[in-house]
């Protein structure tokens, strides 16, 4: 009785994350002007602000590929999940503040084209995502849910897999300092 009674306490946090959180103030299209002047690697992916890029793995492995010498910040997100939303403005404020010297990218996972691009009306981001509708991308990452978050080291190895939501900025901008290097 008690194990049945900690699953259904472990069931309900997890379904209060999923549908909770107000998102705090998202950044706008332009702050991204903060990102003129970018090393070309960088500037590159900053200039596909916003988009759905098609490819799945092998396409974000060939864009680690060229990115290849510099940290990367890579977020699973959808617009379904609420800690997603909830923790989408830290991404975007993070990515500005840190973007001539970091790559960002995003992965939306298990999503439809229409939702993620309404959502990113709302939440624009000054880097591309990449479409993942099955899951092969976040199945090679092994999370357990969503979001998301890996970070891949300057010799484009994964140094480091948060899973969950961040509760504030600090907690993200400490993990970036501590694994995007």
């Amino acid at each position: 009785m008690r194990r049945i009674a900690l699953l259904l306490v472990a069931a309900s946090l997890v379904l209060a994350a999923c549908s909770s959180g107000k998102a705090d103030k998202s950044a706008s299209t332009s702050d991204f002007a903060k990102l003129a002047g970018a090393p070309a690697p960088l500037a590159a992916v900053y200039r596909q602000q916003d988009k759905l890029l098609e490819g799945g793995r092998d396409a974000l492995d060939t864009q680690l590929a060229k990115l290849r010498g510099r940290p990367v910040v890579v977020n699973l997100w959808a617009s379904w999940c609420g800690p997603c939303r909830f923790e989408f403005p830290y991404f975007q404020k993070q990515a500005i503040k840190r973007g001539k010297r970091i790559a960002f990218l995003g992965v939306n996972t298990n999503d439809n084209d229409g939702n993620a691009r309404k959502f990113l009306e709302k939440y624009p981001l000054p880097y591309p995502s990449y479409k993942d509708p099955n899951e092969k991308i976040a199945g090679s990452f092994h999370v357990v849910g969503l979001p998301a978050t890996a970070y891949y080291d300057r010799r484009g190895k994964v140094a480091f897999l948060h899973q969950g939501v961040y509760q504030t900025e600090a907690d993200l901008s400490k993990d970036i300092e501590r694994y995007a290097r």
